[in-house]
């Protein structure tokens, strides 16, 4: 029976290359003989459906002809599976595989492509949150924090040596910043290279490390942060400072602190975007006959014409009372809006004049 190479791969008959390689990666890794629970006989075969529907041109004759179609061993060319064991053991390693092959099993067994050199050793990122103030938020303020960090050590000013001493070529990889590995898998012994472990790839390292960080170049200790907060932050935004995260090794870059706000609420103001809501309740008579009030804004109070006939609901705006705008120029509205009180009790004075307001209003 002819072998579904679609189906050994997992993938459907309209996959794409870019899915039918990833699939291939995925079947080599899991089956690769050298790993626990690997299967040679999967390896093989997944392989073998690879050297099919990795190829354009193979693929559209395997789709054509199926069961008679001569994939020629596996690998193309004449060399089936046992050609490809024997030269890879008889070599003793360093058989090319050339094309997709050769990344793909550069990524299993570690070579092709070169390392890596170096690492960055950079310090990695803080992520905190802070309550602030709601005029804080709104006109800017400030607030110290403090945190247990690694911070850079004082006594080698992060280079991770003792005072006094020198930094030399490092001695496992000869100032390289790498070193060679050989690998024993089922296909014979393969050389790769790799980042250094002594050095961390930079070739180099103190000839004496430093007595009080142990040749790291940061210490754990405790940190004063003071953090500005601008204007017009909203609740929950992140503010990022540069360098204030945890210490890198031996001079390396710092991370970032990452600070999200959070706003405590008002019991006066409520805050829509940069504007301003604030509700003000107005009497009967001050709605019917207009007047003017006194509203609170956040840069204190202000006088507000009340015109007579003004509803219930009815909006004011008092331009540029608002939040102002972060990082531009500009403020917010504030936004008032009316209720009229309607009275629970009456005099009988009021009532009477009610009434003939009624009369009046009927006749209108």
């Amino acid at each position: 029976m002819a072998k579904d190479y679609y189906e050994i791969l997992g993938v459907s008959k309209g996959a794409s290359q870019d899915e039918i390689k990833k699939a291939f990666r995925q079947k080599a890794h899991e089956h690769h003989p050298d790993k626990a629970g690997g299967n040679e006989a999967k390896f093989k075969e997944a392989n073998e459906a690879y050297q099919v529907l990795g190829n354009a041109e193979k693929r559209r004759q395997y789709d054509q002809y199926g069961a008679t179609f001569d994939q020629q061993g596996g690998f193309g060319g004449g060399m089936n599976w046992e050609d490809f064991m024997r030269q890879a053991r008889g070599s003793g390693g360093g058989f090319d595989f050339g094309g997709d092959l050769g990344d793909i099993f550069g990524d299993l067994f570690g070579f092709g492509g070169g390392a890596r050199r170096g690492r960055s050793g950079r310090g990695r990122d803080i992520e905190i949150d802070i309550t602030a103030p709601f005029r804080d938020a709104v006109f800017g303020g400030e607030k110290e924090i403090e945190l247990y960090k690694n911070i850079k050590c004082e006594a080698c000013h992060g280079s991770g040596s003792e005072p006094g001493s020198k930094i030399v070529n490092c001695a496992s990889c000869k100032g390289s910043g790498q070193v060679r590995r050989v690998q024993h898998t089922v296909f014979g012994a393969f050389q790769s290279v790799a980042t250094c472990p002594d050095c961390g790839g930079e070739g180099k390292k103190p000839e004496k490390l430093c007595g009080k960080c142990s040749g790291g170049g940061f210490v754990k200790a405790s940190k004063r942060i003071r953090i500005n907060i601008p204007s017009g932050i909203s609740d929950a935004q992140v503010l990022k400072m540069s360098g204030e995260g945890e210490a890198g090794e031996r001079g390396a870059a710092a991370g970032d602190l990452y600070i999200k706000v959070r706003v405590k609420p008002d019991s006066k103001f409520e805050r829509d975007g940069d504007d301003i809501l604030t509700t003000e309740h107005i009497s009967f008579s001050q709605a019917a006959l207009g007047d003017k009030i006194e509203v609170e804004t956040l840069d204190g109070p202000v006088r507000l014409k009340i015109p007579d006939g003004t509803q219930t609901g009815k909006i004011f705006k008092l331009s540029d009372k608002g939040v102002p705008h972060l990082n531009h120029r500009g403020r917010g509205d504030h936004l008032v809006e009316i209720v009229v009180k309607t009275p629970a009790k009456l005099s009988r004075r009021a009532k009477q004049l009610l009434e003939e307001l009624r009369e009046e209003e009927s006749r209108i």
